[in-house]
């Protein structure tokens, strides 16, 4: 199967018994520097009657190495995105979830993104973006920037979007500050958001993971 992002797929373990039998999606997507095996490596772990389908970003930094966008540095060794490509990614990932959808019985209505760090950037980006794709967002340690997002963003209806934001309070990659100041920024859009910290790096924690499979099965 040719699909414009390269991905690894774990079936559901448990098939949809109703008519369409079609099954919801959790759709990985990785940090800066890594790829998908990465978060693909807890696929197991995760509730059977999920598709779970793994992206790799498509700009590559060698020695098995990806980003969904560059970061840069100037003069001043201040770090800076790349958000053309930023906004790429964003469009790509749109692109791929309706190619999932039209690939695999995954039912439309009921898509997850999960994001590490870059990932979960654009997870919020192009949930913001394309809320009529994305359902509901497991943001790790990550942070908000609407830059990314489309220019009208705020007309979008996002009242059924849901986020489970996280983030470790000792990260040393994206300061807490910074994933802090996301979560009024998303509730002032009317997003129902659940916001957790957890006393570690820029990681995921076991109780990190616990709890956002917790909040995806409520």
């Amino acid at each position: 199967m040719n699909l414009s992002l390269h991905h690894l797929v774990r079936e559901p373990k448990i098939k949809n018994p109703d008519a369409s039998g079609k099954n919801p999606l959790l759709l990985l997507l990785h940090g800066y520097g890594s790829n998908e095996e990465d978060l693909f490596s807890f696929a197991s772990e995760l509730p059977e009657e999920y598709y779970v389908i793994s992206a790799r970003a498509p700009f590559d930094l060698m020695y098995g190495s990806y980003a969904w966008y560059a970061i840069n540095f100037d003069a001043d060794e201040n770090k800076f995105s790349d958000i053309g490509q930023a906004r790429a990614s964003r469009d790509i990932i749109a692109g791929f979830i309706d190619e999932l959808v039209a690939n695999y019985l995954i039912d439309a209505e009921s898509v997850t993104l999960i994001g590490f760090s870059q990932g979960c950037i654009l997870s919020y980006a192009v949930a913001l973006s394309y809320p009529e794709k994305v359902q509901r967002v497991v943001a790790m340690s990550g942070y908000l920037n609407t830059e990314m997002a489309v220019d009208d963003f705020k007309d979008n209806n996002v009242s059924k979007l849901k986020i489970f934001a996280s983030h470790g309070t000792v990260d040393q990659v994206i300061p807490v500050d910074w994933a802090r100041k996301s979560i009024p920024a998303l509730e002032d859009l009317g997003i129902n958001v659940t916001y957790k910290e957890y006393p570690v790096g820029h990681g995921v924690a076991p109780q990190n993971f616990y709890d956002f499979k917790n909040w995806l099965q409520s």
